[in-house]
């Protein structure tokens, strides 16, 4: 847990929870064994490097109101190479379904569908990806995998997981698009 600007974690430990500690042999959707639910890290000042860096985009990105902090939201938002990568809670797995989370969710599929960029749900260990018309459920994306988006011009119309290893180099195959695993 980190703080940038004027936006500090305070009572939100969420983060301590949808996260994978990859140092701590942590995986995602359980809560860290240092982390005391809502007052903070029992190891802060020797936490793991990528718990040091981390810093969700409600505490970077000034657009995001207090609807979007995600002890409230049930929601941490990050990005990634592709796109927005929004975790929920699982405890409250269609968090991001309810308003106003919803309809801006969205409107950034609208937004990075135009731009080639991605919107994935991750709930527990599945992964869904967003359009403006379509939800995507892909199930579990093993780190050996990627999503392939089929395209129709610059409109998603279809999304499957495949071995990184069967697609090649290529970041485009025929009309589909290959969208990273997340990390």
């Amino acid at each position: 847990m980190t703080s940038s600007g004027q936006r500090r974690c305070g009572d939100c430990t969420l983060c301590c929870k949808v996260m994978a500690i990859e140092t701590l042999a942590k995986p995602a959707s359980s809560w860290c064994a240092h982390c005391k639910p809502g007052r903070g890290c029992a190891i802060y000042d020797t936490r793991p490097a990528e718990c040091e860096t981390f810093a969700c985009l409600w505490l970077v990105n000034d657009l995001l109101d207090e609807r979007w902090k995600p002890s409230r939201s049930k929601l941490v938002l990050t990005t990634s190479d592709d796109g927005i990568e929004i975790r929920c809670d699982a405890g409250s797995p269609n968090a991001w379904r309810k308003e106003p989370y919803a309809s801006e969710i969205r409107a950034w599929a609208e937004q990075g569908e135009r731009n080639d960029m991605t919107v994935v749900v991750i709930v527990g260990p599945r992964m869904i990806l967003i359009t403006p018309e379509h939800e995507f459920d892909l199930g579990i994306v093993g780190p050996d995998e990627r999503i392939v988006r089929e395209l129709e011009g610059t409109k998603v119309v279809g999304a499957t997981v495949m071995k990184a290893s069967e697609l090649g180099a290529s970041p485009e195959v025929s009309g589909m698009r290959l969208t990273a695993r997340r990390s």
